[in-house]
């Protein structure tokens, strides 16, 4: 099984980028579509966006379209996500997950690994 660890996160200011990155061990990440998940303070983990097995598609949530954006490095075994135009509101707990290969995508159901969780916090 693979596991999953994230860095990159910590205090931008409003209109920001940050660059997560999500390294894998255990497994290549080409046998996973990989994930992207936010968990506000006192809110529910809620989904951002996903890149498929193959790396040729990738899925955003409204909110964060066009400012999000995932790629990954299958020679560094490594996922990214690319944050630009931060809001406060995007101010969370990030985490990488991934869904085996075959998983329905961009299905949020089949994410079976995660990642601990890196913190990015977004300053008015």
């Amino acid at each position: 099984q693979v596991q999953l660890v994230e860095s990159g996160g910590g205090l931008v200011q409003a209109g920001g980028s940050l660059r997560l990155s999500c390294a894998a061990s255990g497994r290549s990440v080409i046998d996973y579509s990989m994930g992207w998940f936010l968990q506000a303070p006192g809110k529910s983990r809620d989904f951002a966006g996903s890149i498929s097995w193959g790396g040729d598609s990738t899925y955003y949530v409204a909110d964060v379209k066009g400012r999000f954006a995932i790629s990954r490095d299958n020679a560094k075994n490594t996922v990214y996500l690319q944050m630009n135009s931060l809001k406060p509101e995007d101010t969370a707990v990030y985490y990488c997950a991934a869904a085996p290969y075959g998983s329905p995508w961009p299905s949020t159901g089949s994410f079976d690994y995660w990642g601990q969780g890196t913190q990015v916090t977004v300053s008015s």
